[in-house]
């Protein structure tokens, strides 16, 4: 027993050294006096630039839900025909503009369609093959 372990420990200290050898593995690194300095980073002219007006309004003083919209939506852009069409079709000229407010009121009429739709929207999706219908 006291022969084994230091032949083991020898063998495994011969293995952990061949592991380091150049036998197998040709591993080539990069020479760190062969590399080059690079050229420093230029930020190119920007040519759309103007110079300001006197008078005009600058755009960051505009109003950050503003600039928002404008990022998120593309800002005023004019509309299409189709466009047109469909909001003249769905009376756009005579609509309120602050129906969403409207809509959220407590004084809004509402109807209580009860649990039977909040359920049908809440349902998951799927094949129907599994659906059935219960008796209230």
């Amino acid at each position: 027993m006291r022969k084994v372990v230091p032949i083991v420990a020898v063998a495994g200290v011969a293995m952990l050294l061949a592991g380091c050898g150049h036998r197998g593995f040709d591993r080539t690194r990069p020479d760190e006096y062969a590399v080059a300095r690079a050229q420093p980073l230029v930020v190119p002219p920007d040519f759309s630039l103007q110079p300001p007006q006197p008078g005009v309004t600058r755009p960051q003083d505009n109003n950050p839900s503003a600039q928002a919209l404008d990022a998120l939506f593309g800002g005023p852009a004019p509309r299409s025909q189709a466009e047109n069409g469909t909001l003249d079709a769905a009376g756009g000229d005579s609509a309120s503009p602050g129906i969403r407010s409207d809509a959220g009121d407590p004084d809004t009429k509402i109807v209580d369609k009860g649990g039977t739709t909040r359920d049908i929207v809440a349902a998951p999706e799927g094949d129907g093959q599994s659906a059935r219908t219960t008796a209230n």
